[in-house]
């Protein structure tokens, strides 16, 4: 990958704190759902409940994709990710306790009206690290519905 492209992704990934994950139900039909992210270089990560529906798709079929993306009034504006990536949960207590406590520095309007942000204990959630197979930054100013692959 080339360095304006990897530059790109990386600032599309530290000016958004969602994402929208897809997983595959057990009947095969994709499970889409709303999760906030936090990201070491082109690594990402979410938390869920130990139990919930996302948790039991990755625990049987690690595949996952991913868009990344924001509302804009005007159509030539459209940025964004997609990604194909696989999920895996966090074991190591030491990763799972950073990205717990990065996860709070994504929301700095919180932390400066000194609002709580409880985090979960590791013990308390899952966490999956996903690792991305092949990106597409989508770029409508470089066109109508523009993207650049990447395969990492």
């Amino acid at each position: 990958m080339d360095i304006t492209t990897r530059e790109k992704i990386l600032l599309l990934l530290e000016q958004h704190r969602i994402m929208t994950v897809a997983t595959l139900r057990p009947d095969g039909w994709p499970q889409a759902t709303t999760v906030g992210y936090v990201n070491k270089d082109l690594i990402l990560y979410f938390l869920c409940g130990p139990d919930s529906q996302k948790a039991r798709n990755l625990a049987r079929d690690n595949r996952l994709s991913l868009t990344i993306d924001h509302d804009t009034p005007e159509l030539m504006a459209i940025t964004g990710l997609s990604m194909a990536a696989r999920a895996r949960a966090v074991h190591d207590r030491a990763e799972a306790e950073e990205v717990l406590r990065l996860m709070p520095l994504k929301y700095p309007q919180a932390q400066a009206q000194a609002l709580p942000l409880k985090m979960p204990t590791p013990d308390e959630v899952r966490i999956f690290r996903v690792t991305p197979l092949v990106i597409s930054v989508l770029d409508y100013s470089k066109g109508f519905g523009h993207t650049d692959l990447v395969v990492c």
